[in-house]
């Protein structure tokens, strides 16, 4: 039987299955070997459990909302002025609040890149 891109067999599935059933049933690794359970965060990786990033908040430092940005917009959406920005961060579903943040910024300012995007919405405290 033809399985398309599958390269694996009926047999292999069900086992799979029935390996990670432990998993799913209680929601932590079951095995005993330490080298099969996914490495605990690193202390310098950016924190995605706290919710979106969001100037003017305690977890908004400069490094974070650059980050978070870069993320959305990319290359491609600069140079740009805030209204701009503000729909294409719409667009591409980022969080209410950095949508409004960008949007009141001063309507004449262009930003280039990420970075000044950044330190603008850091800078000013939104």
């Amino acid at each position: 039987m033809q399985r398309g891109s599958d390269r694996l067999s009926v047999h292999r599935d069900d086992e799979m299955k029935h390996e990670l059933q432990g998993l799913l049933r209680s929601g932590h690794p079951t095995r005993s070997e330490e080298w099969h359970d996914p490495e605990p965060s690193a202390e310098d990786d950016p924190e995605v459990w706290g919710g979106p990033v969001v100037p003017g908040t305690s977890r908004a430092s400069l490094a974070t909302v650059r980050l978070e940005l870069g993320r959305i917009l990319g290359r491609g959406s600069f140079p740009a002025g805030p209204g701009e920005l503000s729909v294409t961060l719409r667009r591409r579903n980022a969080p209410d609040a950095l949508v409004e943040a960008v949007r009141r910024l001063p309507h004449k300012e262009r930003y280039a890149n990420v970075s000044e995007l950044a330190e603008a919405l850091v800078g000013s405290g939104r």
